[in-house]
Parts: C-alpha cells; sequence; structure tokens
C-alpha cells in the first residue's frame, strides 16, 4: 500500500512499537488517528505526530475496541490501515498464573486485537490493510509463558483465517510476527520476571519491518531479524 496520504488507525500508540510506528508513518506522510492507555503518553505521541484525533482507550474494555475502527473512519474522513501494536506479558509457571491474569492476557492480546480489527473490516475497503502484532512465542511457545503465548497463537491463526476471508474484498491481512524487541516490555509484565532472553533487534529496526510489510502488501512480516517479508 501507499503509505503517504494512507489514513491509518495506530492501536496501542503509546507503547514503544506503537509509538515509534505512529511516528514513523506520520514522517511518512500518513494521516493517523491515535489510540493508547497512556493519556500523557498519548499526548506526547500525538504532538510529535502532527494534527489527528486521538484517544485514550484500555484494551481491557472490549467494548471500546470495537469501537475504535468507527471513530478513527469518521474523523480522518475514511480507513485504509489498521495497525494493533496491544499487547501485556505474563511470565511464571502454569501452575502459578492465576485465572484472572489468565483471562486478561488473553483480553488484552487476542481478543481486544481481535475485535479492533472485525470491526475495521467494515471500514477499510479495497486496497487497504488490517495488521497486528503477534511474535514468536505464537510459534515457539517457551516455558514459562504458556499464556502469553497462548493468546498470540491464537492471534495469529485468527489473523490466517481473516485473511482468507477478506481477500476477495481487495484488504490485505500483515502479521507483525517479530523477534525479541530491545524495549521496555517485558520488565511491565503483568506477573512474573521474564526470563533470560537472546539480544533482540531495536524498536527502530521492528519498525522499519512493518512499514516494508505495509509497502510490500505482505502477509507476515517473518520473525528471522524482522526483515524477511513474505508475500
Amino acid at each position: 500500500m501507499e503509505i503517504r496520504g494512507a489514513r491509518v488507525l495506530v492501536a496501542g500508540a503509546t507503547g514503544d512499537i506503537g509509538s515509534a510506528l505512529a511516528e514513523r508513518l506520520a514522517r511518512l506522510g500518513a494521516a493517523t488517528a491515535l489510540t493508547g492507555r497512556d493519556a500523557d503518553r498519548l499526548a506526547e505521541v500525538r504532538e510529535r505526530c502532527g494534527p489527528g484525533p486521538a484517544r485514550t482507550f484500555d484494551a481491557w474494555d472490549l467494548d471500546a475496541a470495537e469501537g475504535l475502527a468507527a471513530w478513527a473512519a469518521r474523523e480522518l474522513g475514511g480507513l485504509d490501515a489498521v495497525v494493533v501494536c496491544v499487547g501485556v506479558a505474563a511470565f511464571g509457571p502454569v501452575g502459578e498464573i492465576g485465572e484472572a491474569v489468565a483471562e486478561h492476557v488473553m483480553a488484552v492480546n487476542a481478543l481486544a486485537p481481535m475485535a479492533i480489527l472485525r470491526s475495521a473490516s467494515a471500514h477499510v475497503s479495497s486496497g487497504g490493510l488490517l495488521a497486528a502484532v503477534t511474535g514468536t512465542v505464537a510459534r515457539s511457545a517457551p516455558a514459562g509463558m504458556a499464556d502469553y503465548a497462548a493468546a498470540k497463537a491464537a492471534l495469529a491463526t485468527w489473523l490466517t483465517a481473516a485473511r482468507r476471508e477478506v481477500r476477495r474484498s481487495g484488504v490485505g491481512v500483515l502479521e507483525i510476527c517479530l523477534p525479541h524487541v530491545e524495549s521496555g516490555f517485558a520488565r511491565r509484565a503483568v506477573t512474573g520476571t521474564a526470563p533470560a532472553l537472546p539480544p533482540g533487534i531495536t524498536v527502530a529496526e521492528a519498525v522499519e519491518a512493518v512499514v516494508e510489510g505495509m509497502r510490500m502488501d505482505a502477509r507476515v512480516v517473518d520473525s528471522a531479524g524482522a526483515k524477511r517479508v513474505t508475500s
């Protein structure tokens, strides 16, 4: 897709990847509608991106998630792409993850992105794009991350099925399957402490991989260095 002039909703624009992506898209000439949980951070990102709508939302609120695409389409006069960057990690043995935490992790990592993109499918027209961040945990299912990995795997499966459904209308679906990214994400886990992780890619590298995937109308931004793009 052509990014310059595109009307893009970035959900999760107050996170490390979401905020950097929003700023990059704005620099490339996209009109961005931004949503995120942290009102102060959202205002800062909005200022760096230039004029445009911004709205706070918590991914735990699925009704709010469902309404984001309609809001963005109204504010921007249409919608060409939606990129969902929301997520929360959880670490620990399966026997120590309580049901409340498990429910929260599934809602934020899977149900909220699904709700956003499900509703967005009615607003993004031919040539547009629906995208969401999953991660290598969706494939590797590492020990100590069962609920987090399961939620991301659920989202990955949903994206694959959705791609088959909406391709008749000319809308693309992009899975952003990133490896470990050197950011503060793991340190903000809802429970537990992250295990030792291999060196990751930078946020800037992750963002460039996403932008490349969007430009190439890719299906998957591959996890191998987040630089191979599968058409």
